[in-house]
């Protein structure tokens, strides 16, 4: 088991940790500064962006103090997968969960009584059995307790709809052991979500780090709804034809059906949700997890703490819940660092929908009223016609320069001044008695409207005819707007009627403008992104042979290690040997991600894979 250096300064110890077991040579961002504290006994509450390494400021300080570390972790498969990643760096790590048998958790326990690991995983009901509670007792009482580390740590907020009833209960820990640092890491939290966490964690008086929540290497990409299964099979071909994805759906049965077709169309796509059995739900992750190019089609209950670095893209068939589910769905692409995209098709009855089911819910009207304002900022970026990283990165109180890397930044929409449109379809909707749905009303307005319709006298209102110079195709984007924009509400008991709501008044009285952008013509391929993220593409015009070789030398050691492929190395380890083409040990030690473990155990087989290729 590791202890701390006697005679080296923290951050030099630290830094040597980093070096020799994980393969890195500098920290990034406030990793040092939160390792160091953490190592020095103080408490930390850390917001850092998914693929930002928040694992490395709870596993060093674990290597460089006295003891077990324990590691709160909310699910079975992200305790898998971190602790196949640090035995295979050299790390005595292991978790307790559901998934042992009783024998294998009773030698899991005697290595912790007996001194013997330096990182143990448990899920926070077990953390909180007596039994449990009793073993740390007895870690405590002889000093080999190093830390608390509670991971995915907006699972307290009852805001969020990752909440975890069992995490509240974790505010004992300061009680029972005032004397053992804790550290709460999140990657998705706004500020009221931050104060909550602090609240309920009794971590008031904790040392915030707070880094930047910008992942520069997504690309954000939204496009409006108009055959939406096919604009996401035109996405994958043109962009990520043999790459690994994740594609979501609100509801369980949309997941099914687009998963199937997906197959039909020859991606191997796999669905994810809760109603599926447990045995179908853990093969259809673990495939994903071991496999390359997998696609899953999955609704949110697939995702948080999926480990996986080399999802190339994140893809939703429809509007997420809030800002901060899509930003931390999102953000389960391009964990490795290296170029991703975060692709959405959205409509206007997305959002009519999310806003049924937030009032239809049986949640307070404070956690409606909130549930709601969320929403509404989602709106805003997918409406935006501007750089939509500036719009996500202000919600949680950052402001940027225009990104370079969105829709928007790379082929600025052109718009329109729909003001006097809008103002015609509002009245549209008052002159026909709010009773109609957006197709009648468009023909109203173009008149043409039927001989029955025509019985009902509205091709006699003032409305009539006025906006014949518009086609429908435009009409329908000033409806959708006018609707995402609440200016018109739907009634779906009265076959989707419009009515208008209070922000029309101000359109109506000519005191508000409206703008929309202009749909881009349909037929044409969005040019491929600048920088290709393609696993098998390599910079600098290098041949693939090598890198290709490599995956295979990785795809069969992962299957003989019974663990994922990016356990072994990651795709950026990978492509830096291609680079390189080291020919000794030390010249392979150098590579980022080769720790001593790993160079111990691969590098011999590495340096003939790279002898032999061409």
């Amino acid at each position: 088991m590791n202890t701390p250096a006697t005679d080296a300064k923290p951050g030099n110890a630290a830094l040597h940790k980093l070096e020799h077991v994980f393969g890195y040579t500098a920290f990034r961002g406030e990793q040092q500064a939160v390792v160091e504290h953490v190592a020095d006994g103080g408490d930390a509450l850390v917001l850092m962006p998914t693929g930002g390494g928040k694992s490395l400021c709870y596993q060093i300080p674990a290597l460089l103090r006295e003891g077990t570390a324990i590691v709160v972790s909310p699910l079975i498969a992200l305790m898998h997968d971190q602790v196949s990643a640090l035995v295979e760096a050299g790390v005595a790590a292991a978790f307790l969960n559901s998934s042992l048998d009783m024998d294998a958790a009773r030698r899991i326990e005697n290595d912790l009584f007996a001194g013997r690991l330096d990182l143990l995983y448990v899920a926070p009901e077990r953390l909180m059995t007596p039994r449990f509670l009793d073993a740390l007792d007895h870690l405590r009482d002889t000093r080999r307790l190093a830390l608390f580390a509670i991971d995915e740590a907006h699972c307290v907020s009852q805001w969020g709809h990752d909440f975890r009833p069992e995490y509240l209960q974790l505010s004992i820990l300061p009680e029972r052991y005032p004397s053992i640092p804790r550290i709460a890491l999140t990657a998705t939290a706004d500020r009221q979500t931050r104060e909550e966490i602090a609240q309920r964690l009794r971590l008031e008086d904790a040392r915030r780090f707070i880094s930047s929540f910008d992942r520069p290497n997504i690309r954000y990409t939204i496009v409006e709804k108009a055959d939406p299964r096919r604009q996401l099979l035109a996405f994958i071909r043109d962009e990520y034809p043999v790459e690994a994805g994740i594609v979501y759906c609100l509801s369980r049965r949309k997941v099914e059906e687009t998963a199937a077709w997906l197959c039909e169309q020859g991606v191997k796509a796999l669905p994810y949700h809760a109603g599926l059995p447990v045995e179908a739900r853990a093969h259809n992750q673990m495939r994903f997890l071991r496999e390359d190019g997998i696609v899953m089609v999955a609704t949110i209950a697939f995702g948080m703490g999926i480990d996986k670095p080399d999802v190339r893209y994140v893809a939703h068939l429809d509007l997420p819940r809030s800002i901060e589910g899509y930003y931390q769905e999102t953000g389960r692409a391009g964990r490795d660092g290296l170029a991703a995209q975060a692709w959405m098709a959205w409509g206007a009855q997305d959002v009519v929908q999310q806003r049924r089911m937030i009032d239809e819910s049986e949640a307070s009207d404070d956690f409606k009223r909130l549930a709601r304002n969320r929403l509404e900022v989602l709106v805003g970026l997918v409406e935006a016609t501007d750089c939509r990283r500036q719009h996500l990165l202000a919600y949680f109180g950052e402001t940027a320069p225009p990104c370079g890397n969105c829709d928007n930044c790379l082929n600025p929409p052109q718009t329109w001044d729909a003001t006097d449109a809008a103002r015609k379809a509002l009245s549209c909707v008052y002159r026909t008695g709010q009773r109609f749905g957006a197709g009648h009303l468009i023909d109203v307005l173009r008149g043409e409207v039927t001989d029955k319709v025509g019985e009902r006298g509205h091709d006699r209102i003032s409305t009539f005819g006025i906006g014949a110079d518009i086609d429908k195709k435009r009409w329908q984007a000033v409806f959708r707007q006018l609707i995402a924009r609440e200016f018109v509400a739907v009634d779906a008991e009265r076959y989707n009627a419009l009515a208008l709501t209070d922000l029309a008044r101000p359109l109506l009285r000519g005191e508000a403008a409206f703008h929309l952008r202009l749909s881009p013509e349909r037929g044409g391929k969005q040019a491929r992104r600048r920088g290709s993220s393609s696993a098998i593409d390599i910079p600098g015009g290098l041949p693939t042979t090598l890198f290709d070789r490599l995956r295979a030398w990785r795809a069969t050691t992962a299957r003989e290690r019974n663990v994922p492929a990016y356990v072994i190395f990651h795709d950026a380890t990978l492509r830096e040997i291609t680079l390189a083409r080291p020919t000794t040990l030390a010249e392979l030690g150098g590579i980022s991600g080769i720790g001593d473990r790993k160079l111990d155990a691969y590098g011999a087989e590495i340096l003939k894979v790279v002898a032999e290729t061409v």
